[in-house]
């Protein structure tokens, strides 16, 4: 079951490995990506920051699609983490049963917009966000699992 699709530029850092995992009861945390699943150094690091008790799974984009749609992952309690809306965005596109999207923490640019602490945006990852809530799925701002959750398309 999937509990929260995030994403954060850090991926596996204390707000996830606490706040998250403790409040929704989590046992198993998805890190999902093309970069982070061939990086020896990202891998090891994300397996320094897993809490104890959760399980830690890290693919490329199609092997974690395939591996949702199969049933596989469907016996956890799955917090999935990417580093980019556009790979939020690959998500949804392969996986229907991704209804909502979390913005924690984004990268700034001097090209990106602030619309939030911590959550910046390209102009075309706005495009993204305003497809994906066209679509139905929410995409909401939150850094902790404790704050109220905030309409990131309002705010675009």
């Amino acid at each position: 079951m999937i509990l929260l699709t995030r994403v954060d530029h850090r991926l596996l850092h204390g707000q996830v490995a606490t706040s998250w995992v403790g409040t929704l009861g989590a046992d198993c945390i998805f890190c999902v990506g093309d970069h982070v699943a061939n990086d020896p150094v990202w891998k090891t690091t994300l397996k320094l920051g897993k809490p104890a008790g959760c399980k830690l799974v890290i693919k490329d984009m199609a092997h974690a699609i395939e591996a949702i749609n199969s049933g596989v992952t469907d016996k956890y309690k799955m917090i999935i983490c990417v580093q980019t809306i556009a790979e939020a965005k690959q998500l949804c596109d392969g996986c229907p049963q991704i209804k909502s999207i979390n913005l924690g923490n984004t990268k700034e640019s001097p090209t990106t917009k602030t619309i939030a602490r911590q959550v910046f945006l390209e102009p075309e990852e706005e495009e993204i966000l305003r497809e994906l809530g066209s679509r139905g799925i929410e995409v909401e701002i939150r850094g902790l699992a404790e704050e109220p959750k905030v309409d990131a398309l309002k705010l675009i």
